[in-house]
């Protein structure tokens, strides 16, 4: 049983990292830092935004327009991080 937690503490460490580089990277083409006509940058893209996109719409559907600040990404890492304190903190100790 532990193992299996320490497994999805990972992957959701891993999935925050995703997060991360999703917002990073739509920073780097709205400043047009970044070439999206490229194929590597695009396949890139396309993944994180299939990987990210499903989690981040529902809190985007919720959340107030603030403008141009997207914060939905911020959230979903204070959900992410609530989710691994709770698996720690309760799960951990009972499982051997």
């Amino acid at each position: 049983m532990r193992a299996l937690l320490e497994v999805i503490l990972i992957a959701l460490q891993i999935y925050s990292y995703l997060i991360i580089a999703s917002a990073i990277l739509s920073w780097l083409v709205a400043f047009n830092v970044v070439n999206t006509r490229s194929e590597f940058v695009r396949s890139v893209w396309k993944f994180l935004d299939a990987v990210t996109e499903p989690a981040l719409r529902p809190i985007r559907s919720i959340m107030p327009n603030l403008g141009g600040v997207d914060i939905s990404p911020v959230i979903l890492i204070l959900l992410i991080i609530f989710i691994q304190k709770l698996i720690v903190d309760y799960l951990m100790p009972i499982a051997f």
